[in-house]
């Protein structure tokens, strides 16, 4: 028996590392101020001594020190803590990366006695080039005896700086540094929040390791886990000690499915839970519930493992997962989600703290719906979020940490603080003499600067408009200025007074939507106009860059199924985008999740016609072609006709130069989960196809009146493209359409639609058609329901079918020509439908 268990210990220990997947680029393990290396936790950790390969320390004279105390190992919590490097002036670790993306970086401190310095009253303060990582911790004011920071960031350059900063008069130290790479799919950038939102841009924020637990299970080392991560058990956060029974199964029995390897949790976790146990309590309905200590600062991120080790069979196992006691997963079947039992999988919900409190809770409880009596938890993992600051401690940016004395930091600070000083003396020595020249043409030319409003231009107009007049400001505030907007045209430049006015000071009732941008307020002018207003959320990864790119790309762009930029704000650090007002708001919500009434067959199609024509124009109708890299349903607009609009270009990108026979774009991957192309996420190559991947997913969406991705559906129904394609490939596409169309669509119709949304998801760009391609055939689709309307002689809401299956279709000299198996050849119109677009030369309206 002993032996059984221990070589089981051995397979659980050794088979993570066998048969792990990935293997990091850059691994590096230092021990400060050791004059040896040590190992530990199967790790060797170098000194950090001068000319180590790939890594350097970087100090001023004579203010690095290594302090050792080898006397005292038997009594240190870790070999590690035997030596330390303090510092009594700002300096730092640079490490060379090989590998740009994700890394731990991993901070290992124990203030060891020492004559000269209170270790244990230093103020410790470590910062990236990006970062705040930890801003003045010390041990006096803590029950920490030794402290271990474990952070996620995503390294973009191939340098990466540990800089260590003491407070004034003090020093500051570490024992030990470990800077590992992990796979970026560790991080899904696009994330459900606590009340339900998405919380996108993930990827560009810094996390920190708060909490690590493997439920119901022992402790699990380093050793046994392939990316060295650490899970406590999880006992002594349970809020009622007896809620809970401990359940286990044989680790190899853990199977993962594709997509989800040992990286994201070791089969140790994965094979022993938490279930429900006896709590002692009259109500039926209790929870097992998990209490957490948090900073109320800061955003959580919260990701729950779970694996069905206690069902004997498919769909004996339902149950609710609540993060503060809001609903975060309802009636989580995981048997039927991952279509069999003891597979993984884990869930990623956003949260803060209870209630503003310093608590948060996770609690799993049976679905009080359905008649089962247990829930289960396998594995949690709280990582506290970055903050605007970029900090994961306090509210200070690196910036305004960092001091000029850093070797090699502060200089390049300093010429960067000087070199603005003189770029500032230049602007205002320009503006002086801007607002002389132009006060100077109003005297003149007053009837040009009697409009607010700077026009637009038009690309292929053949028409250049230069600007350099006055841009006033709004008649409350009495005062006016000259901005000089000669090299942009970007359109209208508003003050930030003049956007809180018409906001009523972001007053939330008047917030439309929520984006990865920011939020979206309704707005009035003072002159009655209504108007959208983008406001940037300086928490959103979505930043400048896409504040630019928004406003660059609109500017040059004007069409009746594009939205139109008015203007913009840049005051006071805001980023503020004026639209014109879409007063039926977004796709989506006309589809479902709101109480409006339901489209008709026909207003579908005339909105995805609409938005095929915006994007078909953006493809090549433009100078250059311009890819939209984020087409869903909500970011096409309505206007109060219904008229569809296609919004939100921050992350637009320029096509490819076809004169230079480039065929694609290669860029980083964004967009949507759901609606993104498999063949550009994959490669990293977009292509226009990419939109009409996108669009296809927008196609199925109109039709099935169901969001693109939905968990708590069985396995086979939770992607839309994967699930609505079965039916199509099994001619069987009606059985999945949105009740409210049921009976008022003819089948002549749906087939041609049905074929398009096929051809749009095709694995492969190349086998996709063009925009234009899919908006003829959009419009064919319109012109076959308008042809059985008038054929069975009544509305679209009375049609059940055509007589007869369509069997191909063609634009003739004189109209359109439609076969069916039920007769001969019909001509619908006597001449060629209005309702087709002028596909060979598109112009923007």
């Amino acid at each position: 028996m002993e032996y059984l268990l221990g070589l089981l210990f051995l397979i659980c220990t050794i088979f993570p590392l066998i048969f792990s997947a990935f293997t990091p680029i850059d691994n590096y393990h230092i021990s400060c101020g050791s004059t040896q290396s040590i190992s530990f936790q199967g790790q060797l950790f170098n000194p950090d001594s001068p000319n180590r390969p790939n890594f350097s320390l970087k100090t001023s004279k004579d203010s690095s020190f290594a302090i050792s105390n080898p006397n005292s190992n038997s009594s240190l919590p870790s070999p590690l803590y035997q030596s330390l490097r303090l510092f009594t002036q700002a300096a730092y670790y640079q490490f060379n990366i090989h590998q740009p993306g994700h890394h731990w970086i991993r901070l290992h401190f124990y203030p060891l006695s020492n004559s000269t310095h209170d270790l244990l009253s230093v103020p410790l303060t470590v910062l990236t080039d990006d970062f705040v990582l930890v801003n003045n911790f010390t041990f006096k004011n803590s029950n920490h005896t030794f402290l271990f920071k474990e952070f996620s960031i995503n390294v973009t350059s191939d340098l990466l700086s540990l800089i260590f900063v003491p407070s004034n008069g003090s020093v500051s130290f570490i024992n030990a540094i470990e800077i590992v790479s992990i796979p970026d799919s560790l991080i899904e950038d696009e994330v459900v929040t606590i009340p339900s939102a998405f919380f996108t841009g993930l990827s560009g924020l810094g996390f920190e390791t708060v909490y690590r637990l493997n439920m119901g299970g022992p402790v699990i080392t380093p050793l046994n886990d392939s990316l060295g991560r650490y899970w406590e058990n999880d006992f002594g956060y349970l809020h009622v000690n007896n809620s809970a029974v401990k359940v286990s199964v044989d680790p190899i029995t853990i199977k993962y499915p594709s997509g989800l390897t040992i990286e994201t949790a070791p089969a140790l976790v994965y094979s022993t839970a938490e279930a429900m146990g006896d709590p002692n309590v009259t109500s039926p309905d209790f929870n097992i519930t998990w209490v957490f200590t948090v900073d109320p600062t800061f955003l959580y991120l919260v990701r729950m493992h779970f694996c069905d080790i206690v069902s004997e069979a498919l769909n004996m196992l339902i149950f609710n997962v609540y993060v503060n006691y809001d609903i975060a997963i309802e009636s989580l079947d995981l048997s039927s989600l991952k279509g069999g039992l003891s597979v993984p999988y884990y869930k990623d919900i956003i949260s803060n703290s209870s209630n503003g409190s310093t608590t948060l809770t996770v609690s799993i409880g049976t679905d009080n719906v359905l008649d089962f009596s247990n829930a289960i938890l396998n594995g949690l993992e709280i990582m506290k979020i970055s903050n605007e600051f970029m900090a994961l401690d306090g509210t200070l940016s690196v910036h305004d940490i960092l001091p000029d004395s850093v070797p090699g930091k502060g200089v390049k600070w300093v010429q960067f603080i000087v070199a603005l000083a003189f770029g500032l003396l230049a602007m205002a020595l320009v503006l002086v003499v801007l607002r002389y020249y132009c006060l100077t043409v109003r005297q003149r030319k007053a009837q040009n600067c009697s409009n607010p409003w700077l026009p637009l231009p038009l690309i292929g107009s053949g028409t250049t408009h230069t600007i350099s007049k006055v841009s006033m400001l709004s008649n409350r505030s009495g005062t006016a200025s000259c901005i000089s907007l000669a090299s942009t045209n970007f359109g209208r430049v508003f003050t930030f007074q003049v956007i809180m006015y018409a906001t009523n000071n972001f007053n939330e009732t008047l917030v439309l939507g929520v984006g990865g941008f920011g939020k979206v307020y309704k707005g009035t002018l003072e002159d009655g106009t209504t108007i959208a207003v983008k406001r940037g959320n300086p928490r959103s990864e979505q930043g400048l860059a896409e504040f630019h790119t928004e406003i660059q790309m609109l500017s040059k762009l004007r069409h009746r199924h594009l939205v139109s930029l008015i203007g913009y704000c840049n005051e006071r650090s805001e980023m503020i985008l004026v639209y014109d007002y879409m007063a039926n708001g977004p796709l989506r919500s006309h589809l479902y999740g709101s109480d409006l009434k339901p489209l008709s067959w026909r207003q579908r199609l005339e909105i995805c016609i609409g938005a095929a024509r915006g994007l078909h124009y953006l493809h090549t109708g433009a100078t250059c072609s311009i890819i939209h890299r984020d087409v869903k349903t909500t970011n096409i607009l309505l206007d109060e006709n219904f008229v569809a609009k296609v919004a939100d270009f921050g992350l637009s990108k320029t096509g490819p130069a076809l004169d230079q026979n480039q065929t694609h774009v290669s860029t980083a991957v964004k967009g949507s989960f759901g609606y993104l192309d498999p063949e550009y996420f994959r490669r990293q190559q977009l292509t226009e196809k990419s939109d009409v991947y996108s669009f296809g997913v927008v196609l199925l969406e109109v039709l099935c009146a169901r969001p693109v991705l939905n968990p708590v559906l069985p396995r086979e129904q939770v992607n839309i493209a994967e699930w609505a394609m079965s039916w199509q490939k099994k001619g069987l596409l009606d059985q999945i359409v949105d009740p409210a169309l049921s009976g008022k669509l003819s089948a002549a119709s749906l087939k041609k639609y049905g074929d398009t949304v096929e051809k749009c998801l095709a694995d492969h760009g190349s086998d996709r058609p063009g925009m234009g391609d899919v908006l003829w055939n959009l419009e064919y689709a319109l012109q076959l329901e308008e042809t059985s309307v008038s054929f069975t002689g009544g509305d679209e809401n009375s049609i059940n079918s055509v007589h007869g299956t369509v069997m191909e279709g063609h634009v003739g000299d004189k109209g359109v020509n439609v076969s069916y198996t039920g007769g001969g050849s019909h001509m619908v119109n006597d001449a060629p439908s209005l309702v087709f677009s002028q596909i060979v030369n598109p112009k923007g309206r």
